[in-house]
C-alpha cells in the first residue's frame, strides 16, 4: 500500500479523504492546513506544504491528492501542483470505486473523479481536474486541465470543454457544445451555443456577465 498526502483540510478535502478510504490501496499520512489543527475522518494535519515538501520530498512518500475545491481561481490550484512537481512528487488520478467510467475513456494525472459521476465512451479528461459528485460526462467529451465540473452536472455529447474552465452545480452544456478556456459558468445554468471568449456566464440561456 503507497503511502499518499491531501493538500488542503476544507470540505473538499474531506470528500478526497472518503474516496481514498473506500478504495482502500493508499495509507493517508495525512492532510496540510495553515488555520486548523482538528483531524478530519480521523485523518491528522501534518503541517503546510512547505513542511511536507521538506520532510517528505526524496522519499517513497511522493503520492500528492489535490484536496482544494472550488476557490476564487484556479492558479492557487495550478502553484500548489507545480510546487511539488518540481520537489518530485506525482499525483494519482483517483477514481472513485463508486463512479461508472465506460469504454475509451483517458483521464489525466491529478484529476479526482467522484461518487456517482458516470463518463461514457472515448470521453477524454485532462490532468489536475475535478469531476464532481453526479455529474454525467456523455460521449465523445473533451476536458481540459483544471478544469471543475460541479455537482450534478450533465455534459451531454461531444462537448469540449477548455482548461482552466468551471462549470457551476446543476448547469447542462448542450450537445456539440464547446467552452472556451478561463470561462466561469454558473450555477444552473444551460449552454447552448459555443463560447469563444472567457469571462463569466450565467442564465438559462447563458449570456455574459458584464
Amino acid at each position: 500500500m503507497e503511502n499518499i498526502i491531501v493538500i488542503g483540510g476544507g470540505g473538499h478535502a474531506k470528500v478526497v479523504i472518503s474516496i481514498l478510504k473506500k478504495l482502500g490501496n493508499y495509507n493517508i499520512l495525512g492532510f496540510t492546513e495553515i488555520e486548523s489543527s482538528e483531524p478530519i475522518l480521523g485523518i491528522n494535519n501534518i503541517g503546510n506544504d512547505d513542511f511536507v515538501i521538506e520532510k517528505y520530498s526524496n522519499t517513497s512518500t511522493n503520492n500528492i491528492a489535490l484536496g482544494i475545491g472550488q476557490i476564487k481561481t484556479h492558479e492557487l490550484r495550478k502553484n500548489l501542483v507545480s510546487k511539488y512537481m518540481n520537489a518530485g512528487f506525482i499525483f494519482p488520478t483517483i477514481i472513485s470505486p463508486n463512479a461508472t467510467i465506460n469504454e475509451s475513456v483517458n483521464i489525466g494525472n491529478g484529476t479526482i473523479v467522484m461518487d456517482n459521476v458516470a463518463i461514457n465512451t472515448c470521453s477524454n479528461i485532462g490532468s489536475y481536474s475535478i469531476i464532481n459528485t453526479s455529474s454525467i460526462i456523455e460521449h465523445d467529451c473533451k476536458i481540459g486541465n483544471f478544469v471543475h465540473i460541479a455537482p450534478g452536472v450533465t455534459l451531454s455529447g461531444e462537448v469540449v470543454i477548455e482548461s482552466n474552465t468551471f462549470i457551476g452545480a446543476g448547469s447542462t452544456v448542450a450537445n456539440s457544445v464547446s467552452v472556451s478556456e478561463n470561462c466561469i459558468i454558473g450555477a444552473g445554468s444551460l449552454v447552448r451555443k459555443n463560447i469563444s471568449q472567457s469571462g463569466l456566464y450565467v442564465g438559462n440561456p447563458v449570456k455574459k456577465y458584464k
